[in-house]
């Protein structure tokens, strides 16, 4: 082979190497639209019977494709059915105290399960979430990007800028495909599968005076959640009255 052939060669092999790991970081992020998505958060449990079919209808939104970009669905386990003899996983306090916070925010005395809550505001429709919404520009950009941290977690950067005073940013790692047998409660004797199910809430993070939030969060991950199934949603809302003014959602990268 002729040198020069040889250099142009070892060349283009190095910009492959060098290329592969741009492309994938690209891959694993992502960034809002001009227009406001709708966030539906679930407040669900697995000691509650009438909580399955709303379990299974946000686990159906996995598969709508004009829902891409659109919609971010979260479901937030809560503790307080525990009590009647079966304990939910992947219930929480900080779930609990999140579905009272933004009753109160939104001045409601609506606190249920299951209870949706779609931008922040108690929603009982059957029909598509994005019903009766007129597009509205969104009041902050979210950029999100994930990164593997080996078995020890995820590291989730990007930024979050505010065109407006007032807004603060939760995130939450969620994780999809989950299954639980009940053996105890309400739900006794049922096989309960679960997608969007919340397992970190971080926050509330506040932006600078310039509006703008610099993402630097590492999350760690217990032993028994699967990596493949995992995400991260970025949700800014209105520290006054509890309304989601953008939302976005990134699912894991394989590592």
């Amino acid at each position: 082979m002729k040198p020069g052939r040889f250099t142009a060669l070892m060349l283009a092999c190095l910009c492959g190497m060098l290329a592969a790991p741009v492309a994938r970081a690209a891959a694993c992020a992502a960034q809002s639209g001009e227009q406001r998505a709708v966030l539906l958060e679930l407040y669900t449990s697995e000691g509650c019977d009438s909580c399955p079919p709303a379990d299974r209808r946000l686990s159906g939104l996995k598969d709508r494709a004009e829902y891409a970009g659109r919609l971010v669905p979260l479901a937030f386990h809560v503790d307080y059915w525990d009590r009647l003899g079966w304990t939910d996983r992947f219930a929480s306090p900080l779930h609990t105290r999140r579905q009272y916070a933004m009753a109160e925010l939104a001045r409601s005395r609506l606190v249920y399960t299951p209870q949706f809550l779609r931008n922040g505001r108690d929603w009982r429709s059957g029909g598509s979430p994005l019903d009766g919404l007129r597009d509205s520009a969104a009041a902050a950009r979210i950029v999100l990007r994930i990164e593997t941290l080996g078995a020890a977690g995820l590291a989730v950067g990007g930024e979050v800028v505010a065109v407006r005073p007032g807004l603060e940013t939760w995130l939450a790692l969620y994780e999809n495909n989950l299954e639980s047998v009940v053996r105890a409660g309400e739900n006794a004797g049922k096989t309960l599968r679960h997608d969007y199910v919340v397992r970190r809430l971080v926050g509330p993070l506040t932006p600078d005076r310039e509006g703008r939030l610099a993402l630097r969060q590492q999350i760690a991950l217990d032993a028994d959640w699967k990596r493949a199934d995992l995400g991260v949603a970025a949700l800014v809302q209105d520290r006054a009255s509890g309304e989601i003014v953008q939302a976005l959602q990134r699912h894991a990268c394989p590592s």
